[in-house]
């Protein structure tokens, strides 16, 4: 892991020490179970989110399958329109997990959600995916944010 990796993913972790358990929906996780997820900094709902600021976002799962690769998708789910939001990285196997994904085995996925300033300031509700080779949702969750300057 080169030095960059190590030093984002230290102060990833650092963030999380702080993080608030916050309540989900689950939206679907097939392959996997929802522990907890953790946002930081959201401490109540809706999780409100400042334009220029990044949020970390912490999930513990328990897989229920095997996969070689995973990928993150990320909305935001307007008027039941998923619009796509960019993460940094949408590898699961560089957000805190070494792959391969093994059953029956605890993950903690560790990534960051960036909200640009060119967002508006809007309520609607994430959702978060974490999906396996064969595009089932290792998990899906879902909560209410509001995003604001």
């Amino acid at each position: 892991m080169e030095l960059g990796s190590r030093l984002a993913l230290g102060l990833l972790l650092l963030a999380l020490c702080s993080a608030q358990p916050v309540k989900f929906k689950d939206c679907g996780s097939t392959t996997g179970k929802i522990i907890i997820v953790d946002i930081t900094p959201c401490p109540s709902l809706p999780c409100i989110l400042r334009k220029g600021q990044s949020y970390a976002v912490n999930v513990t799962f328990a897989s229920k399958t095997s996969s070689q690769r995973i990928v993150a998708a990320v909305y935001g789910i307007m008027s039941g329109i998923p619009i796509p939001f960019n993460v940094p990285n949408n590898d699961g196997c560089k957000s805190g997990i070494q792959c391969p994904i093994r059953n029956n085995q605890i993950y903690h996925y560790l990534n960051y959600l960036p909200v640009k300033t060119q967002y508006p300031s809007v309520k609607l509700v994430v959702e978060w995916e974490l999906k396996d080779e064969y595009d089932r949702d290792l998990f899906c969750w879902r909560i209410p944010v509001q995003i604001s300057s």
